[in-house]
């Protein structure tokens, strides 16, 4: 018996990158998945390459109030549970504070806080009854924000505090609260941010979305006395 045979874990952001890397992991472990994204094509092309799990696909934009607005319900209509949510779904671009505009303000926080928080939110009463797990794909920039990345780090500053707040008002209820703070991966969004930084793009020397799905799943398998609250990864070899 695998260790989330049973369990649905539902992962946002699961078209690529790190999102797509988890939802791998969590299949190997046995979770059925129900996957969200934009595009149900390669939301379908992730379960084909997991094998044969049962997997449920949701399209979504994270961006846009409509599709937000009763996601969570969706969700449970169409999986009929959910033991594991994983965000890991996001959009950064990079910008001084004079060159903001405030579509992109509002589109950071749409997509990097308040859909976590809504869909969460949603979603508390089944993770309740069900003492699940909720894990949050964060990034260093919600520990630490520096030069153009303002918009990007506050954000991710909102989501350590909600996820920080949630884990104080669910673990009485057997709910675990994680967050991975990551530094640079490879992936699609990457190699967006090298371009922006006028920079080489040099997947190699970067973590793999593999190396983080390994870190989640394994914080999301641990025994249930315990709870990893917040884990740091970094590159190895400090490239960038």
């Amino acid at each position: 018996m695998k260790a989330l045979d049973k369990q649905v874990a539902v992962v946002l952001g699961a078209s690529s990158g790190i999102g797509r890397a988890i939802a791998l992991g969590l299949a190997k472990q046995g979770a059925t998945l129900c996957l969200v994204g934009r595009k149900l094509e390669t939301l379908q092309a992730v379960s084909a390459e997991a094998g044969p799990v049962q997997a449920h696909f949701l399209q979504a934009d994270l961006a846009l109030d409509r599709d937000v607005e009763g996601l969570a319900d969706r969700i449970l209509r169409d999986a009929g549970r959910v033991d594991i949510l994983v965000h890991s779904a996001g959009v950064i671009r990079l910008s001084t504070v004079a060159a903001t505009a405030a579509d992109d303000l509002d589109t950071h926080h749409r997509v990097n806080f308040r859909a976590p928080f809504l869909v969460t939110q949603g979603l508390l009463p089944e993770l309740r009854s069900r003492q699940g797990q909720v894990l949050f794909v964060n990034s260093s920039a919600g520990l630490a924000a520096r030069a153009s990345l303002a918009q990007y780090a506050a954000s991710k500053h909102a989501l350590k505090a909600f996820a920080d707040s949630l884990r104080e008002e669910v673990n009485p209820d057997g709910v675990r609260v994680v967050s991975l703070f990551l530094g640079r991966t490879a992936s699609p969004m990457q190699a967006a941010v090298h371009a922006m930084e006028g920079r080489t793009y040099r997947p190699e020397l970067l973590m793999q979305p593999e190396d983080v799905a390994a870190v989640a799943t394994h914080a999301l398998t641990l025994p249930r006395r315990i709870e990893v609250t917040d884990i740091s990864i970094r590159p190895q070899l400090k490239s960038y």
